[in-house]
This record gives C-alpha cells, structure tokens and sequence, in this order.
C-alpha cells in the first residue's frame, strides 16, 4: 500500500517548478510580453484548452482527463476527455470519479479546522491529550505535536513509515518542514477518536505491521463537508455507485491497473491523505467554499479561521519547494506572488495524478484530474501553464 499512497515527487512536478521558476524570474517587462501572449481567461482559455488537452494526452499516453474551472466565484465551465479505462473504452464524463490522490488533504484539513472552530479539538493543543503516541517507542517530542503541525507537515514525522524506516520524529516539532502523510493519518486517528467512532472487530495491517481498524471518517466527512457543500457523488469508501462511475488507473504505457476498492479499514488509513474519490465537478465546488466563501455556518469556517487556514506557516527552503511553492498554509501548498497568493496541491498514486490551484485575490482557479501514472507531463506542461496563468493572475 506503501507505493498507492506516497506523495510522488516525480517529473510532472520538476517541470512546473522550472517553468514557475523560469517565469518567476522574469523582467516585470517580459512576464508582462508572456502574459499578454498567454490566452483570456474567458472564451478563448476555454477554447484553448479544448484544443490542447487532447494533444498533451495523446502526446503523454494520458487516456482520461476531468477540468473544471472556477472564475469569480462560480463554475466557469467542465470538460471531460478520453475514457475511463482503456479496455473497456468507456467515455470519461462529468460524473466519472478520480483518485484525487494527496489533493485530499485540503478537504481534510477544512473539515479539521471546522472541528477546531466548533472546540472539539485544539489546532495548538498537544494531540497526546487525545490519545496514546502511535510511536513504538517513547519520544518526549510527541508531545508538542499539534493540529497546527500536521497541517503545515511539521511534525517531525517522515511520509509514510516502512518495515525499513518506522514510525518516528526526525525533528522538533514546529522547526522545520517535512510532507508527511503519516501526520495527517495520526490526526485523522484523532478525529476519528474524539468525534466518531472506531470499530474493533473489523481491522487490517498496513506498512511496517501496523494495526489499523474500521472507523466512520467515510460517513463523519460525507456528513460535515461533502454532502453540506453540494459533494454528493464524493467518498472514500467503495459501493455500488462508485463501482459505475470510477475512473481506472493506468501506468506509463497506457495500460490499465488493478482498480482498488477501499473498505472502512483502508478509509481509516488513507482516507485525510489521499483516499478521497471526486469528480472535477465536485471538487470544484469545495474550491469555491475556499475561493469565495460563503457566510459561516455549522459546516463553512468563520472568517478568521478562513484567513488562518490560508496563511503560510512555514516558508520553504530551496530544497523542500514543492510545485513551485514557498511557503505551506495549513493544508495548502502557497506560492507567494507579486499579483498574490496561489493556494495549491497536487496528488499522486499508482496511476492517479491530480492538480489544484486557485486564486483567493481572484476568485477563480481550476482542478484537474487524470488517471495515469503520466498525468503529471499533462497537467504540468509549460504549454498548459502558460494558457491557465491568466486565470489565477490580475
């Protein structure tokens, strides 16, 4: 399971973090040629993209592909290309579910702070008052671990642990960043402990031998952010609608994989850092909860916490950048321009990958989903940059 859930660092990435660099690095005078030649962010970007897409698939081996844009604050249009899966060559459509991978972790973490805002949990209270360390041995660091840090993915904790490389803290908590899917699963453990519930007698092993059993984070996600914000055909844990409307995963050659069918135990393991299925559709509807938010309510963050969730945490040294990123907000990814702040995150497993951006100053921003181990020469593409810029810059 190791390989399904680790955060991929892989050459879709470098690329947009060269091409960011690349334009980032511009005179004022010729980002502003750049941007002039790049396309509208109105009829022309969505013409532009109907064209380009399917070349950079068929140049990639892509077969499937979900966009929804979000301009001003409302769904600006979606488009599905290819199919589902390349032996049965069904036509990927605006119901079709993809592996939203570690894109994830942004609805994780609203739903989180939500909790936080409503005091069942702290985000700067030790998560040791909640329950027991996971960690084999005593570590008197755990202690300091906080909500705050799983978001901002300084725990200390590395990504996933192995039968090589246990489970355990690398740093003092708070110093410093490191992507972690193991914190944002510890806090779900959390979540699941003080606000839902864990059943005993249906549990399974995961990496390095770890005891995971069922809880409701499926039904406590679906029921305080999913179905509240319109994301009705959203989930984490396999049935029969899903099982209609699934993408399949397909790897470097276009070849179609074995489609995983998560149960409540693989949920109460990966579902905060990257279990969730969505539509681009769907999706796009939590985006525009965090673009252009709607008055607080039982489930909508109030305007501070709004705020809060979107304010770096941790800068980026040069070697930790992810996806042209500077800083880490919690649960967002923040490249810090001069035109403003671009929230993000992108997500990958076998045969998954996915992209989000957005423009708070704006209002507008995109998510992309695709259902290929080559996404990421898709969804990162200079070409495809460039065309999408206008959209998340004044």
């Amino acid at each position: 399971m190791m390989d399904r859930r680790a955060f991929l660092y892989g050459s879709g990435q470098t690329v947009l973090s060269a091409w960011l660099a690349n334009y980032m690095s511009m005179t004022p005078q010729k980002a502003e040629a750049a941007t002039l030649q790049a396309v509208g962010d109105g009829e022309e970007l969505i013409a532009a993209l109907t064209k380009l897409i399917p070349q950079l698939m068929r140049e990639a081996a892509v077969p499937g592909l979900s966009i929804a844009l979000v301009q001003d604050g409302k769904l600006r249009w979606q488009k599905a290309f290819g199919v589902k899966d390349t032996t049965s060559r069904e036509p990927v459509d605006e119901h079709t579910a993809f592996e939203a991978a570690s894109v994830s972790k942004t609805v994780f973490a609203y739903a989180v702070l939500k909790q936080c805002e409503k005091g069942v949990i702290g985000l700067d209270t030790p998560l040791d008052r909640y329950a027991p360390s996971p960690l084999p041995d005593a570590d008197p660091r755990f202690g300091s671990i906080t909500a705050r840090h799983v978001l901002s993915h300084t725990t200390g904790f590395q990504n996933i642990r192995s039968g090589d490389e246990p489970l355990k803290i690398h740093f003092q908590p708070g110093s410093q960043f490191d992507y972690s899917g193991e914190g944002y699963w510890y806090l779900q453990s959390i979540v699941s402990r003080v606000a839902g519930h864990e059943n005993p007698n249906d549990c399974g092993e995961y990496e390095a031998g770890v005891k995971i059993c069922a809880t409701d984070i499926d039904a406590f996600l679906k029921s305080n952010l999913l179905v509240p914000f319109g994301m009705k055909a959203s989930g984490y844990v396999w049935n029969a609608d899903l099982a209609r409307r699934a993408a399949h995963p397909h790897d470097v050659t276009g070849k179609a994989l074995a489609k995983s069918q998560p149960k409540a135990t693989d949920a109460a393991r990966y579902a905060a850092m990257g279990g969730l299925h969505t539509t681009s559709v769907d999706y796009a509807k939590f985006l525009i909860e965090v673009l252009d938010p709607k008055p607080a309510d039982a489930y909508r963050l109030n305007q501070r916490n709004h705020d809060e969730m979107l304010t770096p945490q941790v800068k980026l040294k040069e070697g930790e950048k992810i996806d042209g990123a500077d800083a880490w907000a919690l649960g967002w990814a923040i490249q810090q321009r001069k035109t403003g702040d671009v929230i993000l995150h992108s997500g990958g497993q076998s045969g998954f990958r996915s992209l989000t951006m957005g423009s708070v100053q704006r209002k507008s921003g995109f998510v992309m989903l695709t259902n290929s181990d080559n996404g990421g020469n898709v969804l990162f593409h200079p070409k495809l940059a460039t065309a999408l810029t206008p959209l998340l810059t004044k």
